[in-house]
């Protein structure tokens, strides 16, 4: 696409059309090169495109490619996820960073119908057809390393897998059993093509009966996304380092957080001592203290995004898969005791019969005096009575 050539900067929406336009991915140098930009002008484009992206109106894809927010790539990569009874094939971005649901692509496939099966990854040129996207395939890429949970089984001197996942009806034979004895769970990297596939031992997991390997095995079956990206666990690193800033100071308080003996992490805690205030005799004053993450996860930062795509943590009875890397969930988001934390706290004016009759909310500093086990605090208050 030959644009004219300025030694001006493009305006937002010269740059907003040319990216959604472009049948390449269109990154700082296409830019540059299609509005003719040269020189200390790039300084310029660049704070340019920053400022774009601040202000939410591009975003920063694979390869350091623009596109519009919540947009689909002109150039990208599609995963083949569904092939229907026409035999209509039709893949979604591989990469999808949009807090909208991944969108589904019907591919223009030129070869013979069955060229793409469900699994294979093609780099493709998106087209806008009305209301909806298609895909006009430009190659065909390898396949990403296929990891598949099983047991070994031995039949003489040979070793095959059996998946857990009963979906999954083929046996696979092992090519490289590496330290994996008959009866192993382990995990193995399977390569090939039809009817020629086989499985490589990756890691052996050990017994299929232990505890952790059903919560391996539970891991691996529903997809739960355990690996966080490079870009969230280097946030996480940052932000776990940030000044806490003016809150109230509320680490003078010996506050408490009440939590299972065997709790990984403490996201609230609590305070309560009588209201001297002669207007609620026999009254409470009492804080409750939620750890304040909201100050370290911001809107659309690689840690929310990371968020959003686990919605919670997952417990297990060996392990957690954190909602967020542990520098953050197990340790500055964690309220433990001596520490001090950034917190939400609720100040609550409680009446002698129990009514609630104030109450204010405040970023707060605090100071756990004391994490204490349920069993422990049940015991205190029987031994006050």
């Amino acid at each position: 696409m030959v644009r004219k050539r300025s030694a001006e900067l493009p305006t937002r929406k010269q740059i907003l059309d040319f990216v959604a336009t472009s049948d390449q991915p269109a990154g700082k140098r296409e830019i540059a090169r299609a509005f003719g930009i040269r020189g200390d002008a790039k300084i310029k484009l660049k704070k340019l495109l920053n400022d774009m992206a601040d202000e939410g109106l591009i975003e920063t894809s694979r390869g350091r490619a623009f596109n519009q927010v919540g947009g689909i790539p002109r150039v990208t990569v599609l995963k083949i996820v569904d092939v229907d009874d026409s035999g209509h094939v039709f893949g979604q971005p591989e990469h999808w960073e949009a807090n909208t649901p991944a969108p589904k692509l019907r591919i223009i496939e030129k070869e013979r119908r069955g060229a793409l099966g469900i699994g294979d990854r093609v780099l493709a040129r998106t087209e806008e057809r009305g209301d909806k996207f298609v895909a006009h395939p430009l190659k065909k890429l390898a396949k990403k390393q296929e990891l598949v949970l099983g047991v070994l089984r031995q039949e003489g001197t040979r070793f095959w897998l059996t998946p857990v996942e009963k979906k999954e009806r083929r046996e696979l034979p092992i090519s490289d059993v590496g330290d994996g004895e008959a009866g192993d769970l382990v995990l193995c990297e399977v390569s090939g093509q039809r009817g020629r596939v086989s499985a490589r031992v990756d890691a052996v997991l050990g017994d299929p009966f232990a505890p952790k390997s059903f919560s391996l095995i539970a891991i691996h079956k529903y997809e739960l996304p355990h690996e966080f990206s490079d870009a969230a666990l280097e946030e996480a690193r940052r932000v776990a380092k940030l000044p806490l800033g003016e809150r109230e100071d509320l680490t003078h308080l010996p506050i408490v957080a009440i939590d299972p003996a065997d709790a990984r992490d403490h996201d609230d805690a609590i305070w309560a001592a009588r209201d001297e205030d002669e207007d609620n005799k026999g009254g409470w004053k009492a804080i409750v203290a939620i750890a304040d993450v909201s100050f370290y996860v911001r809107p659309d930062s690689a840690l929310d995004k990371a968020a959003r795509a686990r919605g919670n943590s997952v417990y297990f009875p060996d392990r957690v898969v954190p909602m967020l890397p542990e520098e953050l969930s197990a340790d500055i988001c964690s309220l433990k005791e001596g520490q001090d934390r950034a917190a939400l706290a609720c100040h609550l004016t409680i009446a002698r019969d129990g009514t609630l009759k104030g109450w204010r909310f405040t970023r707060a500093k605090i100071r756990v005096a004391a994490n204490i086990a349920y069993e422990d605090a049940q015991a205190a208050i029987d031994a006050s009575e």
